[in-house]
């Protein structure tokens, strides 16, 4: 006999949960690399200078903020339009944006590597 199956609206909210959480963690990832870059990373390199360590750091660390709350922000959106029986699409413009910025962070971590 097969288990019964929860409804699909509870398996929703659920899913909606699990994926608040993932914009947590991924937020807290990239706290993880911030510090890391901009705290450890000039202690063992042994730099002279720790300044664009610091500075990708905070672009590390604004990143995890910002994955942070928006995962809030989502959250919140989402379950409204759950509630209205809707669905509330993801905005291209801002897939863009965090796209850009993942690309900038991406080179000024390439070019860190190589001139360190």
């Amino acid at each position: 006999m097969e288990p019964e199956r929860p409804p699909a609206p509870r398996r929703t909210h659920l899913a909606e949960e699990r994926t608040l959480l993932a914009w947590w963690r991924t937020g807290l990832a990239a706290l993880a690399v911030a510090l890391a870059v901009g705290r450890l990373l000039p202690a063992v390199l042994e730099s002279s200078s720790e300044t664009p360590f610091v500075v990708l750091g905070v672009g590390y660390a604004v990143l995890g903020l910002g994955l942070i709350v928006f995962g809030l922000v989502r959250d919140r959106a989402v379950h409204r339009a759950l509630e209205a029986g809707g669905f509330a699409p993801l905005s291209a413009r801002l897939v863009v944006a965090v796209t850009i910025y993942l690309a900038l962070l991406a080179l000024a971590t390439i070019a860190l590597v190589l001139l360190a």
